[in-house]
This record gives structure tokens, C-alpha cells and sequence, in this order.
């Protein structure tokens, strides 16, 4: 079985059923099939994609999205998803580290596209717009022929400590046991409508609101505007949605008074950054309908836990490991430690990636004995359920993507008239998190915050630049010259 199989079954049972409501269009599962069956034709023939190759998908949230990933994994390709807020350096760094092939983009990000064409030879670029609406004719026969669950099918890049990309290589079998798991923990059957509002490149969306419901046979709401917040409303009403998965600061612009209550759904999902407490409480206060906490990470498909639908709730939980997932706490020696205990939070079962492409070392550092080691500290309860406290990382999370502090003090390192820089985390009510530098010149140099915060954006995505800049004439640091964020934190406020 691989993901393409899986989709051609669903769409043989629901030919005509419709599988994404785009605004006033819809898409039936016979639509997305043909269309993917053109993309893979287009690639096959045309770019010349064989079994094994690479292929990059740049695109926004639009109906092609599913046709340009399960038409390129008909090919036996793997399809890399690209953050399509990355400015065109961080996707050159991207194709190259991949090796990608062949990028399926769209009209508007041509810019983006024709830059990094420039620089690496042999690149080849379709445009997603090109595709038909109704696809090709076609049986499919040969789609991923001779695929297995062992075969890489996606390759999901996640910031590094380095402050550079590592690629999560994620098996047909990786993704298939995460989407079963998910269909029972949330009890997801051929009725239900799936809110998708969040990037489909985030592995987050591209499990739980691509890969299952079109797996299972449920449909896709894919909402076209999040602005103003009343459009998602009116979707989720006008196309009766079921389930809303999403990240913590949309619930709580959910508290909103002028939000009704009467919604269609049955359950809401908080993923890809801790949930408040306050938030989860105030929240499921007022809908009749429940919130409920999950967790996951790229290099694990990437659920791994999730509160159960019929209880109990435990405020400030990640709950309990989803099917056929195991969840521990360790020692840094790998010695599962007791419930309240805390150390690292450590997964193991069909989800966990393979590792990262072409990083061993990378790899040898995440994964254990069998056990993926997440980064996160926390410990577990006597009933079993999982509680973070910390990160073990250095990392933040803005409006639930990472954001690796590292990289941005590289990009600020590479101003000529910066002498040391740092960045911490700070705590936002609207993202979550942002990032805060601290910066000292280089003397006799005159920069103000405007020029170094252009600079910055020249380098890096937009949601990566620091919302708030300090100059100081020198950063702190301890008797080994090692910067002390914790005296920075200490300062400032994290």
C-alpha cells in the first residue's frame, strides 16, 4: 500500500462526492484524481521524473495543491512541501539540499521561482495554473507502480539548531500509520468536513486535512481568506464543517463575543504550539462543542498524542499517545524515568521518520535505540498523560512555525556593521511568540533599527524577523564567552 493507492481506492468509492469546497467551487474525488493523473503525466512525460527523484511543491492554499502531491507521488517521486513565505534564497537552499528536480509553483510566485531558476542549473519549473480543471482521462494504471510503505514520500524541512533546514524524510508507510492513527483517535468517518485554514506545506495540515480525509473519505473546507476572520465563520457554517483543526491563537480569537456559538462542528483541534490554559478553559466555557490539545513534530508524521474525545480532559496535557505510539520520558542516558518526573519526551512506533536526508550525524542526534528524541521536556502523569514544561531546543514558535534563533543571528552577523548579536523568545498574544535581537555595532558605525531591519527582511521570511530590536554596547556573556540569554530573558522578559 502507498498514499497514491490509498487515494485512488477513496475516489473509486466517492467518484462523485465532493471532496474540497474552494469558496463557490467544488472539487469531486473524480476531479482530483484526473487532475492528479494530469500532473503525473505532465511530469512523467514532459520533466522526464522517474522513480526516486524529487519534486517541490511552492505553492499557496489552492485545489492544485492535492493534485500536484499525489500527481507527483504517482510518478514514484517524493514530494517536497517549500514554505512558501521563504524568501527566494532560503528556497534555492531548499531545491539544492534536496535535490529537487522539477518545482510545481504558481503565476504569482514567479518571482520567487525565476530567481532561483538563476542559480541552479537545470531546474525545472510547472505552474500549477496549467493544470485543467478537469484533468485527464485515464485508469491510473502504472500510478506509483511498485511502491511500498519502505519508500520515501515526503520530505519535510524543519528548521536546525545550525540555523540551517534539516529534511525529515517521511515513508508512504510513515504517513499511512499516522493517518490511521488519527482516524481513530478522532473517531473520523466518509461524513466529515475538514477546516483548512492553516498552510498545506505544514505537516500538521498536510496529515490531518489532506492525507486523512481524502483517505477516509471525508471532504476538504479549504477557506480562501482568513481575512476578515467572519469569511472562516461563514465557510464553516455555509459548508456545515465537522472538525476544525487550527492553532491556539485563532481559538482565542474564537472568545470573541461577537462569535456565535451555533457552529456545525464537533470538534476542534489545537495544534503546532502549546494551547493556554485560560484559553482551552474560557473556550470550551462557551461552545458546545469540545477543544481539544494534541502534539506532534515533523520527524513523527507528525502526531503523536492527543487528548481523547470522550476524556478525561486534563488542562495543560498533550494527553495520551495515539494509536500504535508510544510515548516516554527519558534520561539523557536513555533511562525511562517514573510519572512526575521530568526529562525529555521520547517517541517510538510507525510514525517516526527515517531520519534526515542526508544529515547522519543530524540523524544519529534524534533518534535512539528506536526512539525519536523530541527536544521537548516534560514529564507523565500516573494515568499516563504527557505535560511539557520546556524546550529543549532553542527554539520559538511563531504563529505555530518554528523559528530557530540561530538563523536569524546568522543573517544578522552578516550585516558588516554588526559585531555580536543574539535572539531570544518573547511571549505574544497574537503569534504566540516573536523574536527579540540584540545587537552590538561595530564602532564608529551609525545603523539604525529601520536599516538592519531591511536588511533582515532581504534575508529572511517575514514572520523570522524580530519584532523588537535592542542595541547594546555589548552583549553579556560568562567566563567561556558563551552569550547569556538567561541574563538577556532576565533583563528583558521572555
Amino acid at each position: 500500500m502507498n498514499l497514491v493507492d490509498a487515494f485512488a481506492s477513496a475516489a473509486s468509492r466517492n467518484a462523485q462526492k465532493t471532496a474540497l469546497f474552494w469558496g463557490h467551487a467544488e472539487y469531486s474525488y473524480e476531479q482530483l484524481w484526473r487532475q492528479s493523473l494530469w500532473v503525473q503525466g505532465r511530469l512523467g512525460e514532459e520533466q522526464g521524473v522517474r522513480r526516486g527523484d524529487r519534486i517541490g511543491l511552492l505553492l499557496r492554499n489552492r485545489p492544485e495543491f492535492v493534485a500536484a502531491l499525489f500527481g507527483s507521488l504517482a510518478t514514484g517521486a517524493s514530494v517536497v512541501p517549500i514554505n512558501n513565505f521563504l524568501k527566494p534564497e532560503e528556497v534555492e537552499f531548499v531545491v539544492r539540499d534536496a535535490g529537487i528536480r522539477v518545482l510545481i509553483s504558481q503565476e504569482d510566485l514567479r518571482p520567487v521561482t525565476e530567481e532561483v531558476q538563476s542559480h541552479i542549473e537545470g531546474l525545472r519549473v510547472l505552474m500549477a495554473d496549467g493544470i485543467p480543471a478537469e484533468g485527464c482521462g485515464g485508469d491510473g494504471r502504472g500510478c506509483g507502480l511498485g511502491v511500498g510503505e519502505a519508500d520515501l514520500a515526503v520530505i519535510i524541512y524543519t528548521s536546525g539548531t545550525t540555523g540551517r533546514p534539516k529534511g525529515a524524510m517521511l515513508t508512504h508507510g510513515n504517513l499511512l500509520h499516522n493517518v490511521e492513527s488519527c482516524r481513530q483517535v478522532l473517531a473520523a468517518v466518509d461524513h466529515d468536513r475538514f477546516v483548512l485554514l492553516l498552510p498545506m506545506f505544514h505537516s500538521f495540515m498536510l496529515c490531518v486535512c489532506v492525507f486523512l480525509p481524502l483517505i477516509v473519505g471525508g471532504s476538504i473546507v479549504l477557506v480562501r481568506s482568513l481575512h476578515p476572520p467572519k469569511n472562516v465563520l461563514f465557510e464553516i457554517a455555509h459548508r456545515q464543517a465537522t472538525i476544525l483543526p487550527a492553532i491556539p491563537q485563532f481559538f482565542r480569537a474564537l472568545l470573541d463575543p461577537s462569535v456565535p456559538t451555533d457552529l456545525p462542528l464537533r470538534l476542534c483541534i489545537s495544534g503546532a504550539a502549546p494551547l493556554p490554559v485560560q484559553t482551552l478553559t474560557d473556550f470550551n466555557r462557551k461552545f458546545p462543542f469540545p477543544l481539544l490539545e494534541g502534539y506532534g513534530l515533523s520527524e513523527a508524521s507528525p502526531v503523536v498524542s492527543f487528548t481523547p474525545i470522550s476524556g478525561p480532559w486534563k488542562a495543560g496535557s498533550i494527553g495520551l499517545p495515539i494509536a500504535n505510539v508510544e510515548v516516554t520520558v527519558q534520561d539523557d542516558s536513555g533511562r525511562v524515568l517514573p510519572p512526575g518526573e521530568v526529562g525529555e519526551i521520547c517517541v517510538r512506533g510507525g510514525n517516526v521518520m527515517t531520519g534526515y536526508w542526508n544529515q547522519p550525524e543530524e540523524t544519529a542526534k534524534a533518534l535512539r535505540n528506536g526512539w525519536l528524541l523530541t527536544g521537548d521536556v516534560g514529564y507523565q502523569d500516573a494515568d499516563g498523560f504527557s505535560y511539557i514544561t520546556d524546550r529543549k531546543k532553542d527554539m520559538l514558535l511563531v504563529h505555530g512555525m518554528n523559528v530557530y534563533p540561530r538563523e536569524i543571528e546568522e543573517v544578522l552577523y552578516r550585516h558588516p556593521g554588526v559585531r555580536e548579536a543574539a535572539v531570544i523568545g518573547q511571549s505574544d498574544a497574537h503569534r504566540g511568540e516573536h523574536a527579540v535581537a540584540f545587537v552590538a555595532l561595530n564602532d564608529h558605525q551609525a545603523i539604525d533599527e529601520k536599516e538592519l531591519l531591511a536588511f533582515m527582511r532581504a534575508h529572511l521570511a517575514d514572520y523570522k524577523v524580530p519584532r523588537k530590536m535592542h542595541f547594546l554596547d555589548a552583549l553579556p556573556r560568562n567566563a567561556a564567552g558563551k552569550v547569556l540569554k538567561t541574563e538577556l530573558r532576565r533583563q528583558y522578559g521572555k
